[in-house]
């Protein structure tokens, strides 16, 4: 009898120790492989290809074949960079992407430039780079073969931003299940590109391709720019390892999501350019300002219209994929202490990062009120790939420091001397190619080093300045319904 009676407590003390677990404020484990794929594929297929290929091609001294090479070997060394941040994925369980490894292998200040320049411009510079392609895709068809007003792209603009930022507010199922959506129509987007573009290229469509290595060798000047531009277009493999915190299983599905994706998005950007220039030549693919729009306006007579459509719904995509992993890493940046403690807390019901994604919002929209895509690329690529070059390096520098730390998933130690060199090469090549924009992004990087000491390494703000903060904080809290964690996922 007392057994029996200690047998049912223990049932009872299980389930409702369950019961604590599924109510409690926590992020979820709810993004298994295929949603993952979907997520990697639908943040890096967005705005990408259909904006990066002018920027690849101007700066590849107008040549054809240099141009795809450099799309190949973009291709090619994100798939190494993946092929690192599976290891870093897999190694700390943490969510937060750069910041967490800069922190666990660098040390804190790296970590902290990473995450101030991510939260004041990156991320602000690159989803405001997304959202006016959309609006460009959304708006140019009705004004065809005018050029539409700035001032209404901008306007639709706002409006995709806005949306997708509600959607992440609202509840992180329905952010995972529009990713999978608009992935599925993005690929079918880019078969319907890609099919017409080979048809036209066994009918004999290949003067675009002849003597397409022939280029003036002073115009290979700017070449690391258009790498910044190929590699812009395959940003975001790295986006899962922002929220490794809610992938499933991630020790197998974080390397198979990575590798996977990215070796089918470089089979795709590769085909499509092949497309672009059997319908294009390289001039008047320079003087398109909506690349798929000049290819569908000659490849579909009646079905034009359709591929600005399903191009907009892409760059959609790839907006909700960057605005569902940056508020991750400010997330854990303020669990660490690195970011104000309102940041780390989340929905007690809907279980989203509502403040981390909110202070998002106003900065992506003066952004995009006041940028150009081709600047702000040039801006965001010297900071993200430095580093990006540094978190591997710091993965180098760990394997040496603990030689016997668990790593599920191993690279070989040349994939990540390789991938690092060639980084740091590329962002040095560009102080040469652009430095008054590499200038700036260097500048709005190294700002972050006074905040650094005055806040995080040792607190010096005003007593009356903290109890302010603290009471805003506070108010915000109750006004947002948000809570720290209750249970620890990592």
């Amino acid at each position: 009898m007392d057994g029996t009676q200690a047998g049912e407590g223990d049932d009872d003390k299980k389930k409702k120790k369950k019961k604590t677990e599924e109510d409690a404020v926590q992020l979820r484990r709810k993004i298994g492989l295929l949603p993952a794929v979907c997520f990697i594929v639908g943040t890096v297929v967005g705005s990408g290809i259909f904006i990066a290929p002018k920027g690849v091609l101007v700066n590849s001294g107008g040549s054809v074949g240099v141009s795809l090479l450099v799309w190949v070997l973009s291709g090619v060394l994100s798939t190494l960079g993946g092929m690192c941040y599976a290891e870093l994925g897999t190694t700390f369980t943490k969510s937060g992407g750069h910041f967490i490894y800069l922190l666990e292998t660098l040390g804190p200040l790296p970590a902290f430039l990473r995450l101030w320049i991510e939260c004041l411009f990156i991320r602000p510079a690159l989803a405001s780079t997304v959202a006016l392609a959309f609006g460009r895709y959304v708006v140019e068809p009705f004004f065809t073969p005018c050029a539409a007003p700035i001032e209404l792209i901008k306007l639709v603009s706002l409006l995709g931003l806005t949306f997708v930022v509600a959607i992440n507010c609202w509840s992180v199922t329905l952010a995972s299940r529009t990713q999978v959506t608009l992935t599925f129509i993005k690929m079918f987007a880019l078969v319907l590109i890609i099919v017409p573009g080979g048809i036209a290229l066994a009918k004999g469509k290949t003067e675009s391709f002849q003597n397409s290595f022939e280029v003036d060798p002073s115009a290979l000047d700017m070449l690391p720019l258009a790498f910044y531009n190929g590699l812009y277009a395959y940003g975001g493999w790295f986006y899962l390892n922002y929220i490794t915190e809610e992938v499933k299983n991630p020790n197998r599905n974080i390397p198979l999501a990575i590798i996977c994706s990215i070796v089918m998005v470089t089979v795709f950007y590769v085909l499509i350019n092949v497309a672009y220039f059997t319908m294009m030549t390289p001039a008047e693919l320079l003087l398109s300002e909506a690349v798929a729009v000049t290819f569908a306006n000659r490849a579909f007579h009646g079905l034009a219209s359709v591929i600005p459509i399903l191009v907009a719904l892409s760059c959609l995509g790839a907006l909700n994929g960057g605005i569902f992993g940056t508020p991750r890493m400010l997330l854990v940046g303020a669990r660490e202490g690195h970011w104000p403690q309102l940041f780390s807390m989340i929905h007690v019901r809907r279980h989203t990062p509502l403040p981390a994604v909110l202070i998002l919002y106003p900065l992506m929209v003066l952004m995009l009120v006041m940028g150009d895509i081709y600047q702000l690329i040039s801006f965001v690529s010297f900071s993200r790939w430095f580093f990006i070059a540094l978190a591997t390096l710091g993965m180098i520098l760990h394997r040496y420091r603990f030689p016997d730390y668990v790593r599920p998933f191993k690279v070989h130690l040349s994939v990540a001397v390789i991938f690092t060199v060639v980084c740091f090469f590329i962002v040095a090549l560009s102080l040469y190619s652009d430095p008054w924009n590499t200038g700036i992004s260097c500048a709005l990087t190294l700002s972050g080093i006074p905040v650094y000491y005055g806040t995080v390494y040792r607190y010096r703000l005003p007593h009356r300045l903290t109890r302010f903060f603290d009471y805003i904080s506070k108010q915000l809290q109750i006004l947002l319904e948000v809570a720290q964690q209750e249970v620890q996922t990592y």
